[in-house]
């Protein structure tokens, strides 16, 4: 057991709807101070293997069990999370840094959100029967088995409920391994999926390394459905281990995506995008790290910019009035450092930044704009507090700087006009495209990322889609 800011938290495994230790443990610390959280079980095969059989034995009943049986238990779920916001809350702003606010008025209300939907959705699902040559045609969404989940650590419950709630909802049992950064939340997840009364086995959480748990879960052959959220690297490894099972992957993958800025556009409106990209320091796959900014209003948009972006608070992130927290761990911190130095020595114009927050000391870094930036800084993904900045000159050279990537995650684009935003976003290459606006979400619509920024899509009949089996039944006409 472990105690972060008054709240009690679990640091076994979840397994088979009970508390599970290990003969190892790991070191949970906050990037708030880098001081110690808990020592968390370290699990490996072994609970890999148990988590899994649970979740196996657990699915016959889940599977059959009704679709309003189901929603009314995802829907209890989501009252347990509304009756633990702030306990959620103050846990993962300890665990990962984020911010306090953000947890309390966003994340935390759209991880009940997620349960909801997804119950509701599942109650509506469905696709008219239709006739071939006198023939019934029947379509059905069949629970596909045991579903592996991996998840990251920049937003552990919210992103692990957007793949939790569509699984539990199809009738799959699930095995969650949360990233060994920010494992805390997710150990509260159990407890109030238990609470709520969700049958042992269905829902399962293995803490520990990729590849002392990652490996085995991701390579187990009675797991019918794989969802990653991570590194490009990390996914080839989970699609090697899934290869020989021809196990289903959905794999969303981050970017490196960019913020296009016509001279049209209401630079006001362009510079609060471009600004919002800090958000979570940085640490959004989402994020448009690269500004592609039209020459003749680049230098007042640049001068806007440095100016909105330098009043940003940075500090605590359990301060209400802290804008910016600090980077997820020391790890990520020096290979965030490590990017900006390599940029600087590459000839890197800083406009903003440079460098860690000094006065702040710790995982604190400052928010970075370069100009006239080096080529490994402007292709690659930092995944920290850092954009880039270069100019076009006409639109279809703006194109074509987007698309210069291998990802494809997403895209936002400032215009005045109507019909440049159509012709614009019909070629951009993105799983995601936001106009004179970013980060609006809606649980209706797709989610994924094309070329390296990932596999698939999920989000409404696309999360069914991919965690059930589609069943089409033809039935010959009956005799009378």
């Amino acid at each position: 057991m472990a105690t972060i800011a008054g709240v009690t938290v679990d640091t076994g495994h979840w397994i088979g709807g009970e508390r599970v230790p290990s003969a190892e443990t790991f070191t949970d610390v906050s990037p708030i101070d880098e001081r110690p959280l808990a020592e968390i079980a370290s699990g490996g095969a072994r609970e890999a293997e148990a988590a899994v059989d649970a979740a196996r034995k657990a699915f016959p009943a889940w599977a059959r069990t009704s679709r309003e049986e189901r929603a009314r238990l995802l829907h209890a779920i989501a009252d347990g999370v509304e009756k633990r916001i702030e306990d959620l809350a103050q846990v993962e702003t300890h665990d990962n840094g984020a911010l306090i606010r953000s947890h309390r008025r966003g994340v935390m209300p759209r991880v009940a959100h997620n349960f909801r939907f997804f119950a509701d959705w599942l109650l509506n699902l469905g696709h008219e029967d239709f006739e071939t040559r006198g023939h019934t045609n029947h379509v059905s969404w069949d629970p596909a088995g045991v579903s592996a989940l991996i998840t990251p650590w920049n937003a552990p419950l919210m992103l692990a409920t957007w793949k939790i709630a569509p699984a539990l909802a199809a009738g799959n049992t699930v095995v969650l391994k949360p990233a060994e950064w920010t494992p805390l939340t997710a150990s509260l997840l159990a407890d109030i999926t238990a609470e709520a009364g969700l049958p042992a086995g269905v829902f399962n959480v293995v803490q520990g390394y990729g590849a002392q748990v990652g490996g085995p879960l991701t390579a187990h052959p009675d797991v019918r459905r794989i969802s990653f959220t991570g590194s490009v690297p990390t996914a080839r490894t989970i699609a090697a281990a899934a290869g020989p099972n021809l196990t289903p992957l959905s794999l969303e993958l981050g970017g490196k995506s960019p913020l296009i800025v016509f001279a049209d556009a209401d630079l006001d409106l362009a510079v609060d995008l471009a600004v919002e990209q800090y958000d979570n320091a940085g640490q959004v796959c989402l994020a448009a790290t690269r500004l592609l900014v039209e020459s003749s209003v680049a230098d007042e948009f640049t001068a806007r910019f440095v100016e909105k972006a330098s009043r940003l608070k940075q500090g605590d992130p359990r301060d209400e009035t802290t804008d910016i927290g600090p980077q997820v761990h020391r790890r990520h911190f020096e290979r965030v450092d490590g990017f900006v130095q390599r940029a600087k020595a590459d000839g890197a114009t800083t406009l903003l930044g440079g460098g860690p927050n000094d006065d702040l000391g710790g995982l604190f870094y400052r928010p970075t704009l370069f100009g006239t930036p080096g080529t490994e800084i402007a292709s690659e993904e930092v995944f920290g507090p850092v954009l880039t900045l270069q100019t076009f000159d006409t639109e279809e050279q703006a194109v074509a700087m987007a698309n210069e990537t291998r990802f494809g995650l997403a895209a936002t684009l400032a215009t005045g006009s109507p019909e440049r935003a159509e012709r614009v976003t019909s070629r951009l290459v993105a799983g995601t495209v936001w106009v004179n606006c970013f980060f609006v979400r809606d649980l209706r619509a797709p989610f994924g990322g094309s070329r390296q920024s990932g596999v698939g899509r999920e989000g409404g009949d696309w999360s069914f889609d991919f965690y059930c089996d589609l069943k089409n039944t033809v039935t010959a006409p009956w005799e009378k």
